[in-house]
């Protein structure tokens, strides 16, 4: 009799654990409904920084590196067709910081935001790049000597960047670079659809269909 109460009690923890993981997915895909169901993660995580409405139809999700200079010069192509069509667009940025040493500026990233000041970061990083990170040069000390441009305090974005919850928000993208194959910077997926062949150009064309299909009228 213990054994039979035994595996009942596993069967209803069981069914319980594959009720509550369905019902997660389903309110994932019912938010991001152009995604399958069980990939809506892999696209956009809680911790995810994102720009623009909420009540957007169109995501960009973009996986990206602070030093990545691609990335740098696709951000304001970026903004100005979110720009163009106010209210439709959202972008979700994800972390993909393939080269030795390139977390530590993902990790000095996230602890600006700490101080509420992500976007203007990352802002005064790309436009600076060409002082702390030109080809692949990276010079950190650089860096440090910009960063107040973003009206950021240096000393206690030094100590935040060390903080575990950064490292495991760094740990799930890459796992979800790789789930995903994405090989380079910045790689781009639009409504969950990638961008085959990189360009401005392609880029564009996969964002307007989406803004046909999702926006007709």
């Amino acid at each position: 009799m213990k054994y039979v109460m035994f595996g009942s009690a596993c069967l209803v923890l069981i069914l319980a654990f594959v009720i509550g993981s369905n019902f997660y997915k389903a309110k994932q895909a019912e938010k991001y409904g152009f995604m399958a169901d069980e990939n809506s993660e892999l696209f956009i995580r809680d911790h995810s920084p994102t720009l623009g409405s909420d009540d957007a139809k169109v995501y960009i999700v973009e996986f990206m590196d602070p030093a990545c200079e691609t990335c740098a010069a696709f951000s304001p192509f970026v903004k100005k067709i979110m720009a163009a069509n106010p209210g439709k667009i959202k972008l979700v940025l994800r972390y993909a910081p393939f080269h030795d040493g390139a977390d530590s500026f993902v990790k000095i990233l996230e602890a600006a935001r700490m101080q509420g000041k992500y976007w203007e970061t990352l802002e005064v990083m790309f436009k600076t790049q060409h002082i702390w990170a030109s080809h692949g040069n990276w010079q950190p000390q650089k860096l440090w000597e910009v960063l107040p441009r973003a009206g950021v305090d240096i000393e206690q974005i030094k100590k935040d960047m060390h903080d575990p919850a950064i490292a495991k928000i760094i740990a799930q993208d890459m796992a979800d670079v790789k789930a995903l194959n994405v090989q380079k910077t910045p790689g781009y997926f639009v409504n969950g659809k990638p961008l085959q062949v990189f360009g401005y150009k392609q880029l564009q064309q996969l964002i307007q269909s989406e803004l046909d299909a999702q926006y007709p009228n």
